[in-house]
């Protein structure tokens, strides 16, 4: 397997499983190797310890019935005695007396006396030796027959030909099963690492073919409920904010062109017209000078809420932290908007309460305020009045200004504070006012304070726009 393979996602799951699969086949395997070993091995000792006992049965028996003491040995030996079982008899100072069992001599030394116990056997393992093939196990003790108290040294052994090969055997088998059920293991783990990580794989596919021009495709989700597929899921929410906000890019760039190319065009036709004639007199000069400042006036309006709003949505306006009195802001603002709104015939009334201390950027207060006169000004009738109120509110203030327009359309109201947005009514009334960005920035100031601010009424009698402010 190449670096390059190991490296996938797939072959390490592959990989991981396949190892903890095998430690976990190598410790099974061992335990059931050493669990089966000490069971035969007991099973073996313990058919030693119940042929001893019928030993010392016969013997006695034996005895009891007259025989002498080598008599009674060779007759115990050649009963309990069988090809693969040996039956050895000394007697109590380790002469042989009887010997039966398998046809190749078991080549073992009796140990010495005092090292035989005789309350119970000692067992030993005779190892394979060069003219022995197989292993044996032995157990020798020390039986003392009553009533003449005669005694024996006992051995009884087996071979351990039939448990090794058991032991052997099963190695063999673990030998070739472990291997195989890895191989196995590894295929499946494959597979199924294949299978589980494969939508990852469709995603990636999507969103290699995806680009700018297409943001409308989304990645493919498999099943909702698993991690992938609230993955793809989490993405496509994403992909959806993206498209969303390429689209406001798009639309904003639209209406930004469209928006600036009105006063550029409009200054730029003005100059050309006077410029037509060689001469002319001062007051069309004036006329066409007042319509250029009147378009580069609105024109700087709209690239400075511009400039404002790109540097918001980036996060690096610099909002000051300043102490203030917003009535006395409310009073100031609604002072310099008197001398439009008396051009329009409209009056401007004012009622704050006094002392409200706040702290935030004055600048950007003021223009929030502007802005929301300005708007009211703009669609308020003549002879009508725009009334601003400043009063407090739990923990905050409220700003009210009010209007007697002819309302918002109730299918515009939702988009009011969008960016360049403007109702039909406003744009056949009139074109040349606004840009559609006073609302956005006003809303922006707000949430920049820590409060809102709201469209709270809106019928064909006037509008109401109500902003909150938190006193701290």
């Amino acid at each position: 397997m190449t670096l390059l393979r190991i490296e996938t996602v797939r072959a390490r799951l592959t990989l991981w499983y396949v190892s903890v699969l095998a430690v976990i086949l190598l410790l099974v395997s061992a335990l059931i190797y050493v669990l089966l070993a000490r069971a035969l091995y007991a099973r073996v000792d313990d058919n030693l310890h119940g042929v001893m006992q019928i030993a010392m049965t016969s013997l006695a028996n034996d005895l009891a019935e007259g025989q002498d003491t080598e008599d009674a040995a060779r007759s115990t030996a050649a009963e309990l005695a069988t090809p693969r079982q040996l039956m050895a008899i000394h007697d109590g100072a380790g002469r042989l007396l009887a010997k039966q069992g398998p046809g190749d001599p078991i080549a073992f030394s009796l140990p010495a006396a005092e090292t035989i116990p005789g309350d119970e056997a000692l067992l030993m393992t005779v190892p394979e030796v060069k003219d022995q093939d197989d292993r044996h196990r032995l157990a020798i003790r020390q039986v003392t027959i009553p009533p003449s108290q005669t005694r024996y040294v006992v051995v009884v052994g087996q071979s351990l030909e039939p448990t090794d090969e058991e032991l052997e055997s099963l190695r063999e088998i673990l030998w070739y099963v472990v291997p195989i059920g890895l191989i196995v293991a590894g295929f499946g783990g494959w597979f199924l690492a294949r299978q589980s990580l494969s939508p990852v794989v469709a995603m990636a596919e999507r969103a290699r073919r995806m680009g700018v021009e297409d943001l409308t495709a989304r990645l493919p989700v498999a099943n909702s409920r698993d991690e992938l597929g609230r993955l793809a899921a989490t993405f496509n929410d994403l992909l959806g904010r993206l498209e969303a906000s390429m689209v406001q890019q798009r639309q904003f760039m639209a209406d930004a062109s469209h928006e600036l190319r009105t006063p550029v065009a409009t200054a730029r036709t003005a100059a050309g017209v006077a410029l037509q004639l060689p001469k002319r007199d001062e007051r069309e000069y004036r006329e066409a000078l007042e319509i250029i400042e009147g378009q580069t006036a609105r024109l700087s309006r709209i690239v400075d809420d511009m400039f404002t709003l790109a540097r918001a949505d980036a996060g690096n306006y610099p909002v000051q932290q300043n102490a203030m009195y917003l009535d006395e802001v409310l009073e100031e603002v609604a002072r310099g908007s008197r001398v439009m709104a008396a051009a329009r015939d409209v009056k401007i009334e004012t009622s704050a309460v006094s002392s409200a201390a706040f702290t935030g950027d004055e600048d950007l207060v003021r223009r929030l305020l502007g802005n929301l006169l300005d708007n009211a000004m703009r669609y308020a009738p003549a002879k009508s009045a725009v009334r601003a109120e400043l009063s407090r509110a739990g923990g905050g203030y409220r700003i009210t200004v009010t209007d007697q327009g002819p309302g918002i359309p109730e299918a515009a109201q939702p988009h009011i504070f969008e960016r360049f947005y403007r109702g039909e009514a406003s744009r056949l009334r009139n074109q040349s006012d606004g840009a559609g960005l006073g609302l956005a920035l006003a809303r922006w100031i707000a949430r920049v304070h820590g409060g809102e601010i709201r469209l709270t009424h809106s019928s064909a009698s006037g509008s109401t726009f109500t902003v909150e402010l938190p006193a701290a």
